[in-house]
């Protein structure tokens, strides 16, 4: 894994290339000195169990409709972010700089650390908690989080429900660790739920 923030042709800044750039006003700066060390994997569809609409990227970027579907009602005001969205056929839209803070942990802890959102890159898959996850997004995270590693010092991946236990359950049962493991090749160590 990198050790500091490296140079990489595939990024400017903290935006990787490769992914569709949507600006989130969601965000703030990292503390100072602080290495980015976790990727962190979270699920969300909007409305819930519905795929394929812009329900995800109105959210994230302050532009849904809270009258469009009764479930927002729900969630009226939120103003979150994330720095990916790996939607069902793969394709990759990028939120928030890498290099800023994006809003998706919440209250969280990874191994006595709090504020997750300080050190960690948060990645939304398309999909509700519990369900399966489609061949395509295995293929596009595990490409971003080989880009990742290239320019931060990822020392681990875990899931939403890892840092913020009792709260959070995605991405759930329904996400296969063993595949994502098996497509990277990174020790098992690095993996919350196989480590």
């Amino acid at each position: 894994m990198a050790s500091a923030a490296a140079p990489d042709a595939g990024w400017e800044g903290g935006w990787w290339r490769a992914a569709r750039r949507v600006e989130s006003p969601n965000h703030g700066p990292r503390p100072a000195n602080t290495d980015i060390s976790l990727a962190l994997i979270h699920s969300i569809s909007l409305p819930p169990g519905e795929y394929g609409g812009d329900g995800v990227e109105r959210l994230f970027t302050n532009r849904l409709d809270w009258d469009a579907h009764p479930y927002y009602q729900r969630i009226r005001g939120l103003q979150v972010s994330s720095h990916f969205f790996v939607r069902r056929d793969g394709e990759l839209m990028q939120f928030v700089s890498c290099d800023e803070r994006a809003w998706h942990a919440g209250p969280s802890c990874w191994r006595g650390r709090d504020n997750c959102n300080d050190y960690s890159i948060g990645i939304e898959l398309e999909g509700l908690e519990g369900e399966t996850f489609e061949p395509g997004q295995y293929a596009a995270l595990a490409r971003l989080l080989r880009a990742l590693a290239m320019r931060y010092p990822l020392r681990h991946v875990a899931g939403h429900e890892h840092v913020a236990p009792g709260r959070k359950i995605d991405p759930g049962p329904g996400f296969d660790w063993a595949a994502l493991h098996s497509s990277l090749q990174w020790p098992r160590e690095m993996f919350a739920a196989l480590g």
